[in-house]
């Protein structure tokens, strides 16, 4: 993804975007490489604080001796009640292990950059436990795909409902309205959008 032109469209398209973007900054968005480790790591934070699951986290990876990331294999080889040692919920065990397995059998293709957003979608949420918000999480931030809005995402709804000076939520389909005007850089225009809920600003 390029952010320089991302931002320069944006700038453009919606002065509001464009006050955002003065008042926050550029984006850093890290590649990454390691798609098992970028997918575990979702599935950890999902649905937790940031701190409680930066804790569960680490136990998790402490699980495994030597310096590298676990491998799939190695996930797998961990039982139920050893993963929960580290604060993984029952449920949450499952899925670690749901992930493992799909990329341990090559369920999940090797090379998902090579695909298309629907497809990487479609190979992501066929893992029981991966819903779309953790693919479109992957989308985002692991293969930095430049036009996502993740219109399940409460931080976004409510950074949509700050921006539009709204009552209450925006539905679905008045955020995907409303965010025709960003493509292609959704992605970057959801960044800013989460900011405006952490604040503080005002316009």
């Amino acid at each position: 993804m390029n952010v320089e032109k991302g931002l320069a469209h944006l700038r453009i398209a919606d002065s509001k975007i464009g006050q955002l973007i003065d008042a926050f900054g550029e984006p850093d968005f890290g590649r990454e490489t390691n798609y098992f480790e970028s997918l575990v790591r979702a599935m950890v934070y999902q649905q937790l604080s940031g701190k409680a699951a930066a804790t569960i986290y680490r136990r998790f990876k402490n699980l495994f001796e030597g310096d590298h990331y676990p491998t799939p294999k190695e996930v797998l080889n961990k039982s139920y009640d050893e993963l929960r040692s580290a604060g993984l919920s029952g449920q949450k065990a499952g899925y670690v292990h749901n992930i493992a397995e799909a990329f341990s059998n090559g369920s999940v293709p090797e090379h998902l950059e090579e695909l298309s957003d629907n497809d990487v979608r479609n190979h992501l949420t066929a893992i029981k436990g991966v819903g779309p918000w953790t693919a479109e999480m992957f989308l985002m931030f692991t293969l930095q795909r430049p036009d996502i809005l993740p219109v399940t995402d409460l931080g976004i709804q409510k950074g949509m409902q700050l921006f539009c000076k709204l009552d209450e939520l925006p539905t679905m389909e008045f955020m995907l309205k409303t965010s025709q005007l960003w493509r292609p850089y959704r992605t970057l225009a959801s960044w800013y959008l989460w900011r405006l809920v952490e604040g503080p600003f005002e316009w």
